[in-house]
């Protein structure tokens, strides 16, 4: 498959090195981890790792040119004694910013993997025939009369 863009960081959206950089510094925990890939010429998914969340507990919004996904797992806490609880039941909120013309295709929920599609719709090559004529009063052409029409009638 040829990479449709050319820097590996510029999926189809809008400045995303830049907007990586400001994700990056004002996420420092990178919580949950995501990937971005290519799967077809004018496809991109994002993936992210959301163990532990089920669809309920999560929500995909997008707000003009950004892509929200916002997690929010119950406390189900109540009445569990832990010894050690490494596995943090935290919400978190990450944003991706569109570029234009950019469309959400789908999303699924798999083994704690949430996988977005994002579509960027090839616009239809119109293709559009005009027709050449000779020019008007030279040879091979319609000629005027005074009425400022081509017909030849006669009798009006």
């Amino acid at each position: 498959m040829t990479r449709l863009f050319a820097s590996p960081l510029f999926l189809g959206f809008d400045h995303l090195e830049q907007m990586l950089e400001r994700a990056s510094k004002n996420s420092s925990d990178g919580y949950p981890p995501y990937n971005i890939e290519q799967v077809g010429p004018t496809t991109l998914r994002i993936t992210l790792a959301v163990a532990g969340f089920t669809m309920d507990d999560l929500q995909i919004t997008q707000e003009d040119n950004q892509l929200v996904i916002r997690g929010r797992q119950a406390d189900d806490s109540q009445g569990r004694v832990f010894l050690h609880r490494g596995i943090a039941a935290r919400q978190f909120q990450r944003a991706f910013v569109l570029a234009e013309g950019i469309e959400v295709q789908g999303a699924w929920l798999d083994s704690g993997l949430l996988h977005i599609d994002l579509v960027r719709p090839q616009p239809e090559a119109k293709v559009k025939t005009i027709r050449i004529s000779a020019p008007r009063g030279k040879a091979g052409g319609p000629v005027l009369n005074a009425r400022g029409d081509d017909s030849d009638r006669k009798g009006d």
